[in-house]
Protein backbone atom coordinates (compact mmCIF):
# COMPACT_ATOMS: atom_id res chain seq x y z
CA UNK A 1 0.00 0.00 0.00
CA UNK A 2 1.47 3.41 -0.95
CA UNK A 3 2.48 5.77 1.84
CA UNK A 4 0.30 8.89 2.29
CA UNK A 5 1.48 11.94 0.39
CA UNK A 6 2.05 15.38 1.91
CA UNK A 7 -0.67 18.08 1.86
CA UNK A 8 1.34 19.92 -0.79
CA UNK A 9 1.44 16.83 -2.99
CA UNK A 10 -2.23 16.05 -2.34
CA UNK A 11 -3.19 19.51 -3.59
CA UNK A 12 -1.90 18.49 -7.03
CA UNK A 13 -4.00 15.29 -7.19
CA UNK A 14 -7.13 14.93 -9.32
CA UNK A 15 -9.56 12.27 -8.10
CA UNK A 16 -12.02 11.08 -10.74
CA UNK A 17 -15.25 10.01 -9.06
CA UNK A 18 -18.16 8.16 -10.66
CA UNK A 19 -21.64 9.04 -9.44
CA UNK A 20 -25.21 7.93 -10.11
CA UNK A 21 -28.02 10.47 -10.42
CA UNK A 22 -26.23 13.00 -8.23
CA UNK A 23 -26.02 10.58 -5.34
CA UNK A 24 -22.60 11.02 -3.71
CA UNK A 25 -22.00 14.53 -4.98
CA UNK A 26 -25.22 15.93 -3.56
CA UNK A 27 -24.75 13.90 -0.38
CA UNK A 28 -21.40 15.56 0.27
CA UNK A 29 -22.74 18.99 -0.65
CA UNK A 30 -25.71 18.73 1.71
CA UNK A 31 -23.31 17.97 4.59
CA UNK A 32 -20.93 20.79 3.65
CA UNK A 33 -18.13 18.30 2.97
CA UNK A 34 -17.49 19.09 -0.70
CA UNK A 35 -14.47 21.37 -0.25
CA UNK A 36 -11.64 18.97 -0.99
CA UNK A 37 -7.88 19.42 -0.50
CA UNK A 38 -7.49 17.97 -4.02
CA UNK A 39 -9.41 18.34 -7.26
CA UNK A 40 -12.48 16.15 -7.76
CA UNK A 41 -13.59 15.45 -11.30
CA UNK A 42 -17.13 14.06 -11.32
CA UNK A 43 -18.56 11.70 -13.94
CA UNK A 44 -22.23 10.67 -14.01
CA UNK A 45 -23.41 7.16 -14.93
CA UNK A 46 -26.95 5.75 -15.32
CA UNK A 47 -26.20 2.66 -13.22
CA UNK A 48 -23.44 0.69 -11.56
CA UNK A 49 -22.26 -1.64 -14.37
CA UNK A 50 -21.01 1.09 -16.76
CA UNK A 51 -19.51 2.94 -13.81
CA UNK A 52 -17.42 -0.10 -12.88
CA UNK A 53 -16.38 -0.60 -16.50
CA UNK A 54 -14.90 2.89 -16.29
CA UNK A 55 -13.20 2.11 -12.97
CA UNK A 56 -11.64 -1.07 -14.35
CA UNK A 57 -10.41 0.79 -17.44
CA UNK A 58 -8.81 3.49 -15.23
CA UNK A 59 -11.10 6.08 -16.82
CA UNK A 60 -12.24 7.01 -13.30
CA UNK A 61 -10.73 6.18 -9.90
CA UNK A 62 -13.72 5.09 -7.84
CA UNK A 63 -17.48 5.28 -7.49
CA UNK A 64 -20.50 4.07 -5.58
CA UNK A 65 -22.63 1.12 -6.71
CA UNK A 66 -25.17 -1.33 -5.32
CA UNK A 67 -24.66 -4.91 -4.25
CA UNK A 68 -24.63 -6.53 -7.68
CA UNK A 69 -22.38 -4.57 -10.09
CA UNK A 70 -19.19 -5.61 -8.24
CA UNK A 71 -20.17 -9.25 -8.69
CA UNK A 72 -20.57 -9.05 -12.46
CA UNK A 73 -17.38 -6.99 -12.70
CA UNK A 74 -15.44 -9.45 -10.55
CA UNK A 75 -16.71 -12.40 -12.59
CA UNK A 76 -15.29 -10.67 -15.67
CA UNK A 77 -11.91 -10.20 -13.96
CA UNK A 78 -12.23 -6.43 -13.68
CA UNK A 79 -9.40 -4.43 -12.12
CA UNK A 80 -11.46 -3.28 -9.16
CA UNK A 81 -11.59 -3.54 -5.38
CA UNK A 82 -14.47 -2.84 -3.01
CA UNK A 83 -12.99 -0.45 -0.43
CA UNK A 84 -15.99 0.62 1.70
CA UNK A 85 -19.49 -0.68 2.40
CA UNK A 86 -22.84 0.79 3.37
CA UNK A 87 -26.23 -0.65 4.17
CA UNK A 88 -29.60 0.92 3.54
CA UNK A 89 -33.31 0.29 3.36
CA UNK A 90 -34.50 -2.45 1.03
CA UNK A 91 -38.03 -1.18 0.41
CA UNK A 92 -36.70 0.89 -2.50
CA UNK A 93 -35.39 -2.25 -4.22
CA UNK A 94 -38.73 -2.72 -5.88
CA UNK A 95 -40.53 -4.50 -8.67
CA UNK A 96 -43.30 -2.24 -9.95
CA UNK A 97 -46.17 -2.46 -12.43
CA UNK A 98 -48.40 0.20 -13.94
CA UNK A 99 -51.48 1.13 -11.89
CA UNK A 100 -53.79 -0.47 -14.48
CA UNK A 101 -51.77 -3.70 -14.71
CA UNK A 102 -53.68 -6.94 -14.14
CA UNK A 103 -50.64 -8.30 -12.29
CA UNK A 104 -51.19 -8.47 -8.55
CA UNK A 105 -48.68 -11.04 -7.32
CA UNK A 106 -45.16 -12.16 -8.08
CA UNK A 107 -46.33 -15.65 -9.07
CA UNK A 108 -48.15 -14.09 -12.02
CA UNK A 109 -44.87 -12.96 -13.62
CA UNK A 110 -44.15 -16.19 -15.49
CA UNK A 111 -43.59 -15.35 -19.16
CA UNK A 112 -43.86 -11.60 -18.57
CA UNK A 113 -41.44 -8.91 -19.74
CA UNK A 114 -39.47 -7.25 -16.92
CA UNK A 115 -37.25 -4.26 -17.56
CA UNK A 116 -33.99 -4.16 -15.62
CA UNK A 117 -30.46 -2.80 -15.91
CA UNK A 118 -28.27 -5.87 -16.38
CA UNK A 119 -25.88 -6.45 -13.51
CA UNK A 120 -27.56 -3.82 -11.32
CA UNK A 121 -28.90 -4.33 -7.81
CA UNK A 122 -32.35 -4.55 -9.41
CA UNK A 123 -31.14 -7.56 -11.38
CA UNK A 124 -30.41 -9.28 -8.07
CA UNK A 125 -33.80 -8.27 -6.75
CA UNK A 126 -35.51 -10.05 -9.65
CA UNK A 127 -33.40 -13.16 -9.14
CA UNK A 128 -34.09 -13.32 -5.40
CA UNK A 129 -37.78 -12.47 -5.74
CA UNK A 130 -38.31 -15.17 -8.36
CA UNK A 131 -36.44 -17.65 -6.20
CA UNK A 132 -39.02 -17.22 -3.40
CA UNK A 133 -41.63 -18.77 -5.72
CA UNK A 134 -39.30 -21.37 -7.26
CA UNK A 135 -38.88 -19.51 -10.55
CA UNK A 136 -35.68 -18.50 -12.32
CA UNK A 137 -34.87 -15.71 -14.80
CA UNK A 138 -35.52 -18.27 -17.54
CA UNK A 139 -39.20 -18.27 -16.52
CA UNK A 140 -39.60 -14.59 -17.39
CA UNK A 141 -38.37 -12.37 -20.21
CA UNK A 142 -35.75 -9.95 -18.90
CA UNK A 143 -35.48 -6.82 -21.03
CA UNK A 144 -32.13 -5.22 -20.33
CA UNK A 145 -32.52 -1.44 -20.30
CA UNK A 146 -30.83 1.43 -18.48
CA UNK A 147 -33.24 3.40 -16.24
CA UNK A 148 -33.93 6.26 -18.67
CA UNK A 149 -34.93 3.83 -21.45
CA UNK A 150 -36.76 1.54 -19.04
CA UNK A 151 -38.88 4.42 -17.80
CA UNK A 152 -40.14 5.09 -21.32
CA UNK A 153 -40.79 1.40 -21.98
CA UNK A 154 -42.65 1.10 -18.70
CA UNK A 155 -44.86 4.11 -19.35
CA UNK A 156 -45.68 2.93 -22.88
CA UNK A 157 -46.59 -0.59 -21.76
CA UNK A 158 -43.73 -2.19 -23.71
CA UNK A 159 -42.81 -4.14 -20.56
CA UNK A 160 -45.04 -5.66 -17.90
CA UNK A 161 -42.91 -4.73 -14.88
CA UNK A 162 -39.80 -2.79 -13.96
CA UNK A 163 -37.18 -3.64 -11.35
CA UNK A 164 -35.75 -0.40 -10.02
CA UNK A 165 -34.19 1.56 -7.14
CA UNK A 166 -34.31 5.14 -5.84
CA UNK A 167 -34.61 7.87 -6.98
CA UNK A 168 -36.21 6.23 -10.04
CA UNK A 169 -38.50 4.22 -7.76
CA UNK A 170 -39.87 7.33 -6.07
CA UNK A 171 -40.08 9.12 -9.42
CA UNK A 172 -42.17 6.44 -11.12
CA UNK A 173 -44.48 6.13 -8.11
CA UNK A 174 -45.19 9.86 -7.98
CA UNK A 175 -45.35 10.50 -11.73
CA UNK A 176 -47.00 7.30 -12.97
CA UNK A 177 -48.71 5.85 -9.90
CA UNK A 178 -46.64 2.69 -10.20
CA UNK A 179 -47.74 -0.13 -7.94
CA UNK A 180 -45.29 -2.33 -5.99
CA UNK A 181 -45.74 -6.09 -6.24
CA UNK A 182 -42.47 -6.99 -4.48
CA UNK A 183 -39.60 -5.31 -2.71
CA UNK A 184 -36.38 -6.34 -1.06
CA UNK A 185 -37.42 -6.43 2.58
CA UNK A 186 -37.15 -10.20 2.85
CA UNK A 187 -34.63 -10.86 0.08
CA UNK A 188 -32.06 -8.10 -0.54
CA UNK A 189 -29.01 -7.58 1.68
CA UNK A 190 -29.25 -3.78 1.30
CA UNK A 191 -25.53 -3.41 0.71
CA UNK A 192 -23.76 -0.89 -1.47
CA UNK A 193 -20.09 -0.27 -2.07
CA UNK A 194 -17.46 2.27 -2.93
CA UNK A 195 -15.29 0.56 -5.51
CA UNK A 196 -11.84 1.74 -6.58
CA UNK A 197 -9.59 0.76 -9.45
CA UNK A 198 -6.40 -1.14 -8.76
CA UNK A 199 -4.41 1.50 -10.66
CA UNK A 200 -5.77 4.28 -8.45
CA UNK A 201 -5.04 2.29 -5.29
CA UNK A 202 -1.45 1.74 -6.39
CA UNK A 203 -0.90 5.46 -6.94
CA UNK A 204 0.23 7.27 -3.78
CA UNK A 205 -1.56 10.54 -4.50
CA UNK A 206 -4.87 9.01 -5.57
CA UNK A 207 -4.73 6.48 -2.73
CA UNK A 208 -4.42 9.32 -0.20
CA UNK A 209 -7.28 11.19 -1.85
CA UNK A 210 -9.47 8.08 -1.82
CA UNK A 211 -8.91 7.68 1.92
CA UNK A 212 -10.01 11.27 2.53
CA UNK A 213 -12.98 10.94 0.17
CA UNK A 214 -14.27 7.77 1.85
CA UNK A 215 -14.13 9.36 5.29
CA UNK A 216 -16.01 12.41 4.02
CA UNK A 217 -18.64 10.24 2.40
CA UNK A 218 -19.18 8.20 5.57
CA UNK A 219 -19.62 11.42 7.56
CA UNK A 220 -22.04 12.71 4.93
CA UNK A 221 -24.11 9.52 5.13
CA UNK A 222 -24.48 9.92 8.88
CA UNK A 223 -25.35 13.60 8.45
CA UNK A 224 -28.04 12.73 5.89
CA UNK A 225 -29.74 10.43 8.37
CA UNK A 226 -30.44 13.31 10.75
CA UNK A 227 -30.82 16.10 8.14
CA UNK A 228 -33.13 14.58 5.56
CA UNK A 229 -34.60 17.82 4.27
CA UNK A 230 -31.13 19.21 3.52
CA UNK A 231 -30.31 15.94 1.78
CA UNK A 232 -33.48 16.11 -0.33
CA UNK A 233 -32.86 19.74 -1.31
CA UNK A 234 -29.28 19.03 -2.41
CA UNK A 235 -30.34 15.92 -4.34
CA UNK A 236 -33.02 17.87 -6.22
CA UNK A 237 -30.64 20.73 -7.00
CA UNK A 238 -27.97 18.38 -8.30
CA UNK A 239 -30.23 16.27 -10.53
CA UNK A 240 -33.14 18.49 -11.49
CA UNK A 241 -35.54 15.96 -9.99
CA UNK A 242 -38.67 17.40 -8.36
CA UNK A 243 -38.23 17.97 -4.64
CA UNK A 244 -41.22 15.68 -4.04
CA UNK A 245 -39.25 12.82 -5.58
CA UNK A 246 -36.09 13.40 -3.57
CA UNK A 247 -38.07 13.90 -0.36
CA UNK A 248 -39.82 10.59 -0.87
CA UNK A 249 -36.53 8.83 -1.63
CA UNK A 250 -34.82 10.45 1.36
CA UNK A 251 -37.67 9.55 3.71
CA UNK A 252 -37.00 5.86 3.08
CA UNK A 253 -33.68 6.29 4.88
CA UNK A 254 -30.10 6.72 3.69
CA UNK A 255 -27.36 4.19 3.27
CA UNK A 256 -25.20 4.18 6.39
CA UNK A 257 -21.58 3.00 6.62
CA UNK A 258 -20.92 -0.55 7.83
CA UNK A 259 -17.61 -2.40 8.25
CA UNK A 260 -16.36 -4.18 5.15
CA UNK A 261 -16.07 -7.36 7.18
CA UNK A 262 -16.47 -11.12 6.81
CA UNK A 263 -20.26 -10.91 7.17
CA UNK A 264 -20.48 -8.48 4.25
CA UNK A 265 -18.15 -10.59 2.11
CA UNK A 266 -20.13 -13.74 2.95
CA UNK A 267 -23.44 -12.09 2.04
CA UNK A 268 -22.04 -10.97 -1.30
CA UNK A 269 -20.58 -14.42 -1.96
CA UNK A 270 -24.00 -15.96 -1.38
CA UNK A 271 -25.51 -13.53 -3.87
CA UNK A 272 -22.77 -14.26 -6.39
CA UNK A 273 -23.36 -17.99 -6.02
CA UNK A 274 -27.09 -17.46 -6.59
CA UNK A 275 -26.29 -15.71 -9.87
CA UNK A 276 -23.99 -18.57 -10.87
CA UNK A 277 -26.68 -21.14 -10.03
CA UNK A 278 -29.14 -19.22 -12.19
CA UNK A 279 -26.57 -19.12 -15.03
CA UNK A 280 -26.62 -15.31 -15.01
CA UNK A 281 -22.90 -15.31 -14.10
CA UNK A 282 -20.86 -17.93 -15.97
CA UNK A 283 -18.37 -19.02 -13.31
CA UNK A 284 -17.91 -19.13 -9.58
CA UNK A 285 -15.32 -16.79 -8.08
CA UNK A 286 -14.22 -15.59 -4.66
CA UNK A 287 -15.60 -12.15 -3.89
CA UNK A 288 -13.02 -11.78 -1.11
CA UNK A 289 -10.33 -11.48 -3.77
CA UNK A 290 -11.97 -8.24 -4.93
CA UNK A 291 -12.09 -6.63 -1.48
CA UNK A 292 -9.46 -4.27 -0.05
CA UNK A 293 -9.78 -3.25 3.62
CA UNK A 294 -6.83 -0.84 3.75
CA UNK A 295 -9.11 2.05 4.80
CA UNK A 296 -10.93 0.13 7.54
CA UNK A 297 -9.25 1.85 10.50
CA UNK A 298 -9.94 5.36 9.15
CA UNK A 299 -13.57 4.51 8.42
CA UNK A 300 -14.06 2.89 11.83
CA UNK A 301 -13.10 6.18 13.46
CA UNK A 302 -15.95 8.06 11.74
CA UNK A 303 -18.74 8.91 14.18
Amino acid sequence: MPAPVSPQQLAKVTLRVGDQKGNSRSLLRSAGLDEFPYTVQWATFPSGPPLLEAVSADAIDLGGVGNTPPLFAAAAGAKIRAVAASKGNTTSDALVVRPDSPLQRVDELRGRKIAVAKGSSAHAQILLTLRTINLTPDDVELVYLQPSDALGAFRQGAVDAWAIWDPYFSQVQLESGARVIADGRHTANGLSFQVAGTAALADAGRNTAIADYLVRLARAQRYADTHREERAQAWAADTGLPIEVTRRATAAGPDLPVPLDEAVVRSEQELADAFVAAREIPRRFSFAEFVDTRFAAQLAAVS
